[in-house]
């Protein structure tokens, strides 16, 4: 391809958000307005972790947050920055973040014509020390009328109407579902605008690589065990960034499986399913791989009791995956 074709081809994320909206016989644009007000956070908190070391933004707070962790700085500047954004679209009548322990209700909770936004503001943002990967999630689904914030937001993951994250790395990349494949979109900074440079992407449904925190591997149950035995004993290569974005970036990109499985400690899984594991299913099932709580149970099947529950989670390359699940049953 010659470059003035490559030129020709050059589609921002807006122009791309309103040709999906055209394409829709009965769009309002309210899904639009709420995706280009998280292209805008995403701008914003790039800006953030870019400056984080000048603006001496690093670091913990002394907080910890409705998980039991400690929060960094920049966690709660930009769940600061996606709040203020998001409130101030029409469409958006409920959020709902990893970082606080309840919901917040912006429009009226009995409108079914608007959506609740659920996110993780800064996914593995205990990167940001040492210049790690890091990201945002969220997931996007209708606001269900007659019931509280709550019970709206319970919503298996099979009812999401787009989901995406953002990774900020040595680009800020913006890949994103509306249920009709999966584009991916990096922010040219010359122009402040995000570029489109994967339509359709589909994840490679094979590769010899796994993705998890093998320093947990004592409490692991013995299927992981035995998988991992088998799989580095059949030349895979581990790749663990610490980060779930960044780590389901990769698999979407090159293939193989991410997990994180039960342990000890967290006997349930530690992913938050409402705000990571379904997002991020989401993409990879978009994309042709696949997503698993165990061997039995897709995440997108998942009925949620609680807005900040926990899952196990399995997913990449179909192939890989199943792989992983051979070992469970």
């Amino acid at each position: 391809m010659s470059v003035s074709d490559r030129h020709k081809e050059t589609i921002t994320l807006q122009s791309h958000i309103l040709g999906s909206e055209a394409r829709q016989e009965n769009a309002t644009g309210t899904l639009s307005w709420i995706l280009s007000a998280l292209s805008i956070s995403a701008k914003m908190i790039a800006a953030s972790v870019r400056r984080a070391r000048l603006d001496d933004v690093l670091g913990e707070v002394g907080n910890e947050n409705v998980q039991g962790e400690a929060q960094q700085k920049l966690d709660v500047i930009a769940n600061d920055i996606l709040l203020r954004i998001l409130a101030a679209r029409e469409g958006v009548a409920i959020v709902a973040s990893e970082e606080n322990e309840e919901p917040v209700i912006i429009g009226e909770e009995d409108d079914d014509q608007k959506y609740c936004i659920l996110f993780d503001p800064l996914d593995g943002s205990s990167n940001l020390d040492v210049c790690g990967g890091v990201g945002t999630i969220f997931s996007i689904m209708r606001n269900r009328s007659g019931l509280s914030a709550k019970d709206s937001l319970l919503q298996p993951g099979f009812e999401q109407v787009a989901a995406g994250y953002i990774l900020y790395g040595s680009s800020t990349i913006f890949t994103l579902t509306v249920g009709d494949g999966v584009d991916m979109f990096v922010l040219d900074p010359a122009i402040g605008a995000f570029m489109r440079v994967e339509t359709n992407l589909k994840i490679p449904q094979s590769n010899k690589s796994y993705s998890l925190n093998e320093g947990n591997r004592l409490s692991f149950p013995e299927g992981y065990k035995n998988y991992l035995h088998w799989a580095q004993s059949n030349g895979y290569s581990a790749r663990y960034a610490g980060a779930m974005v960044a780590d389901v970036h990769r698999i979407l990109l090159k293939g193989g499986v991410f997990m994180y499985p039960p342990t000890v400690k967290a006997p349930v899984g530690k992913l938050r399913l409402m705000y990571e594991a379904n997002p991020m299913a989401m993409l990879v099932e978009q994309a042709g791989g696949k997503a698993m709580c165990d061997s039995q149970m897709p995440i997108q099947k998942v009925q949620p009791t609680d807005i900040h529950q926990r899952v196990p989670v399995i997913m990449g390359s179909t192939a890989e995956v199943d792989k992983v699940l051979k070992f469970l049953q």
